[in-house]
């Protein structure tokens, strides 16, 4: 078999399984395991993949700025974001990650509902800035342009103080083992968030479950929550729901 018609083979098993483990695409396509890592990498280089220990997952979304996120998928974002609504309670602190799934649920918190949010997204601060009864901290940064939230060691040691009930994580890429973005330092503030946060629920369209980037932020483990779309299919949740994730 020819490298294009393995690569072929081993794109179609990934988009059709959500992941391939190189030992068994060695007994399938009857060559070595360094050929098939070999492959691996070099879709990979393309951004066809993610490569990961032993084989590979789907590559995440496309990395676009903000505006065009805000364009993706809104209903379903909307979906989302209002079925994280009941995992939040009257006089609770809640940290609300940066996203465009996180901006929607921060649009929908009901005008009685007293909280303190704790926040490094610029946009969900100024959303929350007319509400009634919320006390909003913002937390101040570094800007990270394309996705307007605030970044760096001074992001991390503002978030060291704070101790949240429950924070609402923004996703970029999420499987059953690891939650990973493309970029290190905003990891580096999403794990912090989780860190000092009691229950930590992760917001995530369809398109990003399965996928990998290139930063872990968690073990997929850690998570209390998983509120995603009601259209994916119970054995795609399955994997997480056995980790002993919540799945909503």
């Amino acid at each position: 078999m020819l490298k294009e018609e393995r690569h072929q083979v081993i794109l179609e098993l990934l988009h059709s399984e959500g992941k391939v483990v190189a030992t068994e695409l060695s007994i399938r396509l009857n060559v070595s395991e360094d050929t098939i890592r070999r492959d691996l990498r070099e879709l990979d280089t393309l951004g066809l993949l993610h490569r990961v220990h032993g084989g590979a997952l789907l590559q995440g979304p496309p990395i676009v700025n903000f505006e065009e996120r805000h364009q993706q998928s809104p209903e379903a974002k909307l979906d989302i974001a209002r079925t994280a609504l009941q995992l939040v309670k009257n006089g609770q602190v809640i940290i609300i990650d940066g996203g465009t799934t996180t901006q929607k649920f921060a649009e929908q918190l009901p005008p009685q509902l007293s909280l303190t949010v704790v926040t490094n997204s610029p946009p969900i601060a100024a959303t929350l800035a007319s509400h009634p009864n919320v006390e909003v901290i913002m937390i101040g940064g570094r800007l990270l342009k394309g996705s307007i939230v605030n970044i760096g060691a001074g992001t991390i040691e503002a978030l060291d103080q704070i101790r949240a009930d429950l924070c609402i994580l923004g996703v970029y890429s999420i499987n059953p083992l690891i939650g990973s973005v493309p970029d290190q330092e905003e990891a580096f503030v999403k794990r912090k968030m989780i860190s000092v946060s009691a229950e930590t629920a992760a917001l995530v369209t369809a398109q990003k479950l399965g996928t990998a980037s290139s930063y872990v932020v968690t073990e997929t483990s850690k998570l209390t929550y998983l509120v995603t779309e009601r259209n994916v299919s119970q054995e795609h949740l399955l994997p997480y729901r056995k980790l002993g994730v919540t799945v909503l």
